[in-house]
Parts: structure tokens; C-alpha cells; sequence
């Protein structure tokens, strides 16, 4: 597969699709299930990288379908989420090998930031990622997992930080106009998506000042340039 897979099985339809959605954004493969019956079936079928169980399922709770699956592959990583706040549940969940274990209501960042760390444990790597990567200068820009690398030290974007600057990589050395990253990233060139765009902006040249050979810089009347030394590349 050259897109990781994930398995979802969420009872709450909407949050269910809610989560598919965002995951193939990131460039996952993702199927939801709204019971444990049909996870497992599909879960026979196809060669899933990472499940995401909520406990609570109409049918049989996230537990017992973690047994099963495991049964099927002892290695599979497992993320549960669930509203129950009870010690029991937490310790449960663990004892199966869980690889996590997420309370509702959660952050969709950061819930996506911890499926990629437990994909990197596992050793596994795709297509999708591999060609993510960007060298900037001394940074190493990884898209695929937000994450912005000088020498040691890790500094996670937001999706919007994640998804300028890889369009600034792509086109680095040359002129982007303001309309046209307005309008890939955000759709729509209005005022208020303007302004957000020149916080974004301010934010990246933050994090990339550490590298003096690296800047983006304002284009009078044009746009914006991310601007590197030749010789760093």
C-alpha cells in the first residue's frame, strides 16, 4: 500500500466521517465502520497500518474487537477514543497493547500528530511520505507530519503553517503571488483570509529565522518568495 491505511470504527456517523475525511486529506487510506461486526470483516479483508476503535460501539464495545484483530495480527497498532473517563477503561485498554488511549472531546491536530508518531515507531514507510520531505536549507521539512527539524530540535506546524510552506518548497527561489496562495489554501481571496495569511506567514519566518541562508521575503507589488542560498542546496 503506498498510503498507509487506518481503520476507523466510530458509532457517531458524523464524527465518523468527520474522521475519514480528515485523514485522506493527510493522504491516508481510511474506512469507517459504524460497528464492530463490519470492522472485522473488512479488517479480514484488507491490510490496515493502524486502528481507531471508540470503546462504546452498538454491538460489542472497542475492547473485545481489539482481541479480535489482534488475533488476526498481534502487531497492529491500536488508538482507542472514548468519552468513559474511568480508570478500569484506561487500564483495560493498555493491557491490550494499546498504542493510545484518547478522551472525547479531542483535538483533530493532535490526534492526527499521534497516529504519524505511532506509524514512524512502527518502522513503516510510504510513498505518500517519502515524497513530503523537503530539505530547506539546515531545516528538514517533513509535510506529511507537520513537522519543521533544525539540527534537533522539532518544531510542529498547523495544518495552514504545514500547508504554505510546503507550497513555498515546491516553488522555492520564485515569485508566489498573494492570490494564488490565497486561493489554493483558503479558497478565497477576501480580507479577512489575507490577513490570516500574513500571520502565517509571520509564524513561518519565526520558526525559519535559525537559518540565516533562509528567509521569505516580500516582493514589492508581486508576492512573497522563499528565498534560500543555492549553495545549501
Amino acid at each position: 500500500m503506498d498510503k498507509p491505511g487506518i481503520l476507523i470504527v466510530e458509532d457517531d456517523l458524523y464524527m465518523g466521517i468527520l474522521l475519514k475525511d480528515v485523514f485522506e486529506n493527510k493522504g491516508f487510506v481510511a474506512n469507517h465502520f459504524t460497528c464492530a461486526m463490519d470492522g472485522l470483516e473488512s479488517f479480514k479483508d484488507i491490510s490496515y497500518d493502524l486502528c481507531l476503535f471508540d470503546v462504546d460501539l452498538p454491538d460489542e464495545n472497542g475492547f473485545t474487537l481489539a482481541r479480535k484483530v489482534q488475533k488476526i495480527n498481534d502487531n497492529i497498532p491500536i488508538i482507542f477514543l472514548t468519552a468513559q473517563t474511568l480508570k478500569e477503561d484506561v487500564i483495560t485498554g493498555l493491557s491490550l497493547g494499546a498504542d493510545d488511549y484518547i478522551l472525547k472531546p479531542f483535538n483533530l491536530e493532535e490526534l492526527i500528530l499521534r497516529v504519524n508518531n505511532i506509524l514512524k515507531r512502527s518502522g513503516k514507510t510510504y510513498k505518500s511520505v517519502e515524497n513530503s520531505v523537503f530539505q530547506i536549507g539546515q531545516f528538514q521539512f517533513d509535510y506529511a507530519f507537520q513537522q519543521l527539524i533544525f539540527v534537533e530540535e522539532e518544531q510542529i506546524l498547523t495544518h495552514k503553517e504545514a500547508e504554505l510552506l510546503k507550497m513555498f518548497c515546491e516553488n522555492k527561489n520564485l515569485i508566489l503571488k498573494r492570490e494564488d496562495v490565497i486561493e489554493k489554501i483558503w479558497g478565497e481571496y477576501t480580507l479577512s483570509h489575507i490577513r490570516s495569511m500574513d500571520v502565517y506567514i509571520t509564524r513561518l519566518r519565526k520558526y525559519l529565522k535559525k537559518d540565516p541562508t533562509v528567509e521569505i521575503i516580500n516582493v514589492r507589488g508581486e508576492g512573497y518568495k522563499l528565498r534560500i542560498d543555492q549553495r545549501n542546496q
